[in-house]
C-alpha cells in the first residue's frame, strides 16, 4: 500500500491504492511510520518525498473505517484517531526534511499529510478540501498543521466552508510553496531535494527544530537566548567545521557527495 523509491539521496514515498484514491487505513498509516523510522537511520536518506499513484494524492480517510469507527466506544474511538495524530507529529517533527508531491486531490486526512510536510509542490491540476464538516465530522487532528500551513484566517475558511481550494490558489495564500505544470511536477521536486541534499543533514534538523519552536513563540528575552544557544551549539560541531572549511577552500561539503 506504500512503495519506496529510491532516487539519489531522496527516498520518495508512493501511497499506492489508486483504487481507492490513496485513502487512509491503519495499514497505510503504519506503512508510511515503519519507513520513517527506517528512513530515519540511514544516512544516505537526507530527503524524504510523499506521492500518490493514479489520480489522487489522498482522498483522506478510508470511509469504510470511518464507519467501523462511528460503532466503537469513546475510548477505542480516540484511541483509533490517535494513530493518525501521532503520525502527523511524527511527520512534523520528522528530523529530515519532507516535500509533498501533489498532482491531483488532496482531501481532508490526505490535505494533512501535506500540511504536515515542510515543502509543498503542486501541480496545477491538484486541488485542495476539507470536506469532514459536510458529513458532520470535523478536521480535528490536521488542524494544527492546517493553521501553520496557511494561517488561522485562511483555515477557517476552508475549515468551515468545505470548499475546494485550486492549487494556484493555494499557492497565492502560501499553502503550495509550488504551483507548476504536471508535465513538470517531477522535475521541480527532484531540484528541491538536490538543494535540501546539499545543506548539512544536523542544520536542517536543527533548523526544523528550531522553526517548530519559534514559529508560535512570542519574541522574548528567553527566546533570543535560546536562539543563540542553538547557534553556539551548531557551529561548535564538527559540520559546521567542514562546511566553513569546505567553503574557504572552494569545495564541496563531505555531505554533498551522498
Amino acid at each position: 500500500m506504500v512503495e519506496l523509491e529510491r532516487k539519489g539521496p531522496a527516498a520518495w514515498l508512493w501511497l499506492n491504492r489508486p483504487e481507492l484514491r490513496n485513502a487512509l487505513n491503519d495499514v497505510v498509516m503504519e506503512s508510511i511510520s515503519k519507513f520513517l523510522r527506517e528512513l530515519e537511520k540511514d544516512p544516505d536518506c537526507r530527503v524524504v518525498v510523499l506521492a500518490g499513484r493514479g489520480q489522487a494524492f489522498c482522498a483522506g480517510g478510508d470511509l469504510s473505517r470511518m464507519e467501523q469507527a462511528a460503532k466503537m466506544t469513546k475510548a477505542r474511538s480516540k484511541a483509533e484517531a490517535g494513530r493518525f495524530a501521532r503520525l502527523l507529529y511524527r511527520m512534523h517533527t520528522y528530523p529530515k526534511p519532507l516535500v509533498a508531491r501533489v498532482h491531483g486531490p488532496a482531501f481532508a486526512g490526505g490535505m494533512g499529510l501535506v500540511a504536515a510536510c515542510d515543502l509543498v509542490v503542486a501541480a496545477e491540476e491538484a486541488e485542495f478540501c476539507l470536506p469532514e464538516v459536510r458529513i458532520g465530522l470535523v478536521p480535528a487532528m490536521i488542524s494544527p498543521y492546517l493553521v501553520r500551513a496557511m494561517g488561522e484566517q485562511q483555515a477557517r475558511r476552508y475549515v468551515l466552508t468545505g470548499e475546494r481550494l485550486g492549487a494556484r490558489e493555494a499557492h497565492r495564500i502560501g499553502f503550495a510553496h509550488e504551483c507548476v505544470p504536471a508535465s513538470g511536477l517531477d522535475a521541480r521536486v527532484e531540484e528541491f531535494c538536490a538543494q535540501l541534499a546539499g545543506a548539512g543533514p544536523q542544520a536542517l534538523a536543527r533548523s526544523k527544530k528550531l522553526l517548530a519552536k519559534v514559529g508560535q513563540a512570542s519574541i522574548t528575552n528567553a527566546l533570543a537566548a535560546h536562539t543563540a544557544g542553538v547557534l553556539a551549539e551548531a557551529r561548535t560541531g564538527a559540520e559546521a567545521r567542514e562546511g566553513i572549511r569546505s567553503f574557504l577552500e572552494k569545495r564541496k561539503p563531505a555531505w554533498s557527495g551522498r
